[in-house]
């Protein structure tokens, strides 16, 4: 069997509402480009790639040079193809690999007739449980509805969440507004729910100071971990020594260089494990055991997925034994997908893992269609930059945040 063609298209699917985050926002929609390797036998196999609101077409149809011809069963050799390191240092690659790796995966799988987690060493348990993401949001510019962005409505979206999709866990992801608003809100989401878990994700923009005050500040609650609190290995480690709260990261331990920093001088308890970021399922798979091996925490953390790669991350989360958490998934701010049967559906706050051949989702050709027609009518959007602050840059640490005061709502194009 050999790789015969790629294909790349590239689609935009609307969210309920426009996502806020530290370093700009989601305007209303993710555009996430979707990958197609077909074999001399006639097999698809589905990979996707997101990566700032901007399409990587281009880069796959430059792949084929390499691919064509190339068995995919051997993995490792595509590995070292098309991501050798010091290559790497003059166009990293990694999050190509791990599109490629996934539909390599899908086609093995079909062709041996079994799902991808029984190739990785098969299935620990049958879901994966999820965390609810609460993000700040603007209004949904058709609607007017969905805002999120007074503590009131803060507590009322992840109200809706749970009695939508019975999470019990929920991720307040933040950085938007001044840490002191926030804390205030964070511990009003710890109060609405006693029973359950919660977790915060400033996403990497306050000083060192900020962290240790703030983390300082939610010690007696059920935290599952603070996320990302400071940028930097350095940071982490001196926010850990001053804080009682498990630290977790998915920007500053996402590769093996900095996997093995951590082993080596711990600044970080819980290390999340990105499927593209990390480049494939097969290198999450391995990442999993070195953190088994030190004892260190693990989740699967979300980069804004569609129905394939969500397939990739309940693949990953049904074989790693040490899997503590629930995993993250913006996927429940979706309107539609791409796949067949529309999207998967939520069970007490888990998702099943497929139990099809390979990934075991398979392409909605007219969505496909619907939602590439959608990107080529709006195009990309800058994923780091806020449509409500024109002319606004994010630096860390951050001292320019939004005013919760402000109620506007930008004008997007939708």
């Amino acid at each position: 069997m050999r790789i015969a063609d790629i294909r790349a298209t590239t689609v935009t699917v609307p969210l309920e509402a426009p996502l806020r985050h530290a370093n700009g926002c989601h305007w209303g929609r993710f555009v996430r480009t979707i990958v197609e390797v077909e074999t001399d036998t006639g097999l698809i196999g589905l990979g996707e790639m997101g990566g700032g609101g901007e399409s990587a077409e281009a880069v796959f149809r430059a792949m084929k040079q390499y691919l064509v011809g190339h068995d995919p069963v051997r993995l490792e050799e595509m590995r070292f193809l098309i991501a050798n390191p010091t290559a790497s240092l003059y166009n990293n690659r990694t999050q190509v690999l791990a599109a490629l790796e996934f539909a390599c995966l899908d086609i093995l799988g079909q062709a041996w007739g079994v799902p991808v987690c029984d190739i990785l060493g098969g299935r620990l348990r049958d879901r994966v449980p999820f965390a609810a993401y609460c993000f700040f949001r603007y209004a949904n510019p058709k609607t007017g509805e969905g805002e999120v962005r007074t503590i009131d409505q803060v507590l009322a979206n992840a109200e809706c969440l749970k009695r939508r999709f019975g999470f019990t866990s929920h991720k307040m992801k933040a950085g938007v507004f001044h840490p002191d608003y926030e804390l205030e809100g964070y511990r009003a989401l710890a109060a609405k729910f006693p029973g359950d878990n919660v977790r915060f994700d400033p996403n990497g923009v306050w000083s060192t100071e900020q962290a240790i005050r703030f983390g300082q500040g939610i010690e007696g609650l059920r935290n599952d971990y603070l996320e990302d609190p400071v940028y930097g290995l350095n940071g982490m480690r001196r926010t850990r020594q001053m804080v009682r709260v498990p630290l977790a990261t998915n920007t500053v331990v996402v590769n093996f260089e900095q996997l093995a920093a951590n082993a080596l001088d711990t600044a970080v308890d819980v290390i999340l494990l990105d499927t593209t970021f990390w480049g494939g399922i097969r290198a999450c798979v391995k990442a999993a055991a070195v953190c088994e091996t030190f004892q260190t925490g693990v989740a699967v953390h979300s980069s804004g997925e569609l129905g394939i790669q969500l397939a990739t991350m309940l693949h990953l989360g049904a074989v790693i034994p040490n899997l503590s958490f629930a995993a993250d998934a913006h996927y429940h701010h979706l309107t539609d997908d791409i796949i067949e049967g529309g999207l998967m559906h939520y069970e007490n706050g888990a998702i099943r893992v497929p139990n099809g051949p390979g990934l075991g989702v398979r392409l909605n050709r007219e969505k496909l269609r619907e939602y590439h027609e959608l990107y080529q009518r709006l195009g990309g959007y800058p994923y780091d930059q806020d449509p409500g602050r024109p002319g606004w840059t994010p630096i860390i640490p951050n001292d320019r945040w939004a005013d919760p005061n402000d109620g506007r709502t930008p004008a997007i194009p939708y």
